[in-house]
């Protein structure tokens, strides 16, 4: 084995600064495109959504706070909006959450739920209470069990 001297130990310092291939980089920063939130549709909802309220892009930006080139990337599916900007472009276009994320029934309930609730809302004010009451009790149940399952696991 050879001798190894105090001044192999120093590191050496290039004269000039390397520059990373283009294809490497460092850790990529986060992006709004990296975390999905909305459905794969949302660009098109969004588009649609727009222009039945006769809105431009640059005017759906300025009523929803963001600025105009993030609208073209939302409308482009280039990028995703975060939670706070949802919020602000379903307040312009004057449209819930679930409008603006999701598609039409995506979120409701099945066909036979559907005609249940159809019925329990033909009924008197005090059976609703009585109906709700018996939801909210099973909901509460369910969830309970759901969540003594998760300490057990």
């Amino acid at each position: 084995m050879g001798c190894v001297t105090f001044e192999d130990r120093l590191p050496t310092m290039p004269t000039a600064p390397k520059k990373l291939p283009a294809k490497a980089s460092a850790t990529p920063a986060p992006t709004q495109a990296t975390a999905p939130l909305p459905a794969a549709n949302f660009p098109a909802r969004l588009i649609q959504t727009r222009r039945q309220a006769s809105m431009t892009q640059q005017a759906l930006a300025d009523a929803a706070g963001v600025h105009v080139n993030q609208i073209k990337r939302y409308e482009a599916g280039a990028a995703q909006p975060t939670l706070e900007a949802l919020v602000g472009l379903a307040r312009a276009l004057h449209v819930s959450l679930d409008q603006l994320v999701f598609d039409e029934g995506e979120r409701g309930p099945s066909d036979d739920l559907r005609l249940q609730f159809e019925a329990v809302s033909h009924m008197s004010d005090d059976d609703r209470r009585i109906i709700k009451a018996l939801l909210d009790g099973m909901i509460v149940k369910h969830q309970t069990k759901q969540m003594v399952g998760n300490l057990s696991s």
